[in-house]
């Protein structure tokens, strides 16, 4: 039976990889303190210790404008400690699984980014996120980077429950609809991360040998952060719970915070459909999914 290391079970992603990825072996899952991505030394240790088939590390720093004040933390979470992580499964011959970010373009190429297109980062997140992209490359470790976007669940508060929440709170909501990207169910994610890992079978190194490298996969299609409150509000299953009256458009420029974001980061997903045979449904649809789950 393989050997499943996955660092980061507290997060929207981690929580529902513990489940997903429970059929496909022994799992021995950490989140902090248990285990720091900013203790170079702690995680050579541990992979040392625990000598996994499958590395999967679903822990990130993500408080994006956060960042900004601490770009050395977030330095050492999202880029040294994944380096570490690559460099210690290619020694063992494990493969890592990492997840990154849209956040690692600047939003202005006016249609779809694919694997190939160049990156240029506008904040620290997107960054140190790139960075540990790299660092993940140049240990030549197997690897499966999946950048993702505007990923949120029902059990944390990301957007869908905030919008639901604002709604139970203010007649009058405003919400940006010049950010424009793909809406990501935490729940799909992690299970496409489950089917990719089971179709790899019991050599998940060879297999992925050949295929290792950046996929984009996030929820398929895109929308503004404005169309996606309108739909969370149209599938919201407790409608007579909101307060709202009025949905209005607003531009990023009246919330001024510390990060800048890329205005249009959409993720095209071909290239994880065609090696793997995979892609996330619409967002839509993966929003609805997870709303009425």
């Amino acid at each position: 039976m393989k050997k499943i290391l996955q660092i980061g079970t507290n997060g929207q992603v981690g929580w529902e990889l513990l489940r997903t990825c429970a059929p496909l072996g022994d799992i021995v899952a950490l989140d902090y303190p248990d285990v720091d991505l900013s203790n170079s030394a702690g995680l050579r240790e541990l992979v040392r210790r625990v000598r996994p088939d499958i590395i999967i590390n679903a822990a990130a720093y993500t408080n994006v404008d956060k960042a900004e004040s601490e770009p050395e933390l977030a330095r050492a979470i999202n880029a040294t400690g994944p380096g570490v992580l690559a460099e210690e499964a290619n020694k063992i011959g494990a493969v890592l699984v990492h997840y990154s970010t849209d956040y690692v373009f600047d939003g202005t190429k006016g249609s779809p980014y694919v694997e190939t297109d160049t990156t240029n980062p506008l904040n620290v997140y997107g960054q140190t996120k790139l960075e540990g992209e790299q660092l993940i490359a140049a240990s030549g470790c197997v690897n499966l980077v999946l950048r993702t976007s505007w990923v949120y669940s029902m059990r944390q508060g990301g957007f869908v429950t905030k919008v639901l929440q604002w709604a139970r709170e203010q007649e009058v909501m405003r919400v940006v609809d010049d950010q424009i990207s793909g809406p990501t169910s935490a729940r799909l994610l992690a299970e496409v991360t489950g089917l990719i890992l089971a179709k790899a079978g019991n050599d998940p190194y060879d297999w992925l040998s050949e295929r290792s490298g950046v996929y984009h996969c996030a929820g398929d299609g895109a929308c503004s952060r404005y169309e996606w409150a309108k739909a969370i509000l149209d599938i919201d299953s407790h409608k007579e719970e909101q307060k709202v009256r009025s949905l209005e458009r607003a531009r990023s420029s009246e919330f001024p915070v510390p990060a800048d974001r890329p205005m249009v980061s959409v993720l095209e997903n071909g290239k994880l459909e065609h090696t793997f045979g995979f892609r996330l449904p619409p967002w839509q649809e993966g929003l609805r999914l997870v709303m009425e789950g």
